[in-house]
């Protein structure tokens, strides 16, 4: 009986997403027209170059905490003797 559960799971999964699409689809042409009447452009999403931007960015600030710790500890350190 439980497989027929998950079966069932999947396949309901599977409607929702095939669903969804559909109304995204159907109602895109409506969204571009209120963007066009509205004058809100659909915000770009990243390509390669920005998501390789954001991710030495992230890399970047890790990297300066990791060494504005280091030197503030080595500088409590060193103002204690």
């Amino acid at each position: 009986m439980n497989r027929h559960f998950e079966d069932t799971l999947y396949y309901l999964k599977r409607a929702v997403r095939a669903a969804s699409k559909g109304v995204t689809e159907e109602v895109a042409p409506a969204e571009a027209k209120v963007r066009e009447l509205t004058g809100r452009e659909k915000e770009p999403e990243p390509g390669r170059i920005g998501r390789i931007r954001t991710k030495v960015e992230r890399e970047w600030r890790d990297r300066f905490d990791q060494v504005s710790a280091t030197v503030g500890s080595y500088r409590g350190r060193v103002g204690s003797r």
